[in-house]
């Protein structure tokens, strides 16, 4: 089966880039996004959106400042835009369904955040045994309690190295060298 990938970036929103919720090397991040997004694009692969619609907490509430897309992302009226409602981006949303009618099998994760949404995501995608690769550098978070923000995209990149895959592998690779496979 032919791999038709899609490359995934989750919650880039503005209510999770303020002054009060600062994130490891954001600019450098959509940087990546943004060459990886227009790398896809010009490969024939889909570039998909994943926005959080938090309406159940009064927040991230669509069409809000706080839900839209950060300014800084170069994404297309053809990418696909997909809202999800808890950290998992496939729970109760549109982006499992969307996947198949695409017959995409591997997807490229990036987003925000490291440690909560974008490891939901690739846990669940394991779970319904995509293939999956994890751009080591287009993800971010914020410092924690107990490690930096740094020290926990490490942690992460480390954990999805050494995971044991269902039917399909998890590679973790820089946005470089994913540009170069």
């Amino acid at each position: 089966m032919p791999h038709n990938k899609a490359l995934l970036i989750i919650d880039m929103q503005k209510g999770s880039f303020t002054p009060a919720t600062p994130r490891y090397d954001t600019k450098g991040v959509v940087k990546r996004i943004n060459l990886l997004s227009q790398h896809f694009r010009k490969s024939g692969n889909k570039v998909i959106v994943i926005q959080h619609d938090g309406t159940s907490n009064n927040e991230f509430i669509p069409g809000t400042e706080q839900w839209k897309v950060l300014d800084e992302l170069n994404l297309q009226p053809n990418d696909i835009y997909i809202n999800k409602y808890i950290n998992d981006s496939f729970y109760k949303s549109e982006l499992g369904q969307t996947l198949e009618s695409l017959n995409i099998n591997e997807l490229y994760i990036t987003g925000c955040a490291t440690d909560f949404c974008v490891e939901s995501t690739l846990q669940s995608a394991i779970q319904k045994d995509y293939k999956v690769a994890v751009v080591s550098d287009a993800h971010t978070t914020a410092d924690r309690p107990n490690l930096s923000a740094k020290q926990v995209i490490d942690h992460y990149n480390w954990v999805w190295q050494n995971m044991i895959p269902t039917n399909n592998e998890v590679i973790v690779l820089t946005a470089d060298k994913i540009m170069n496979l």
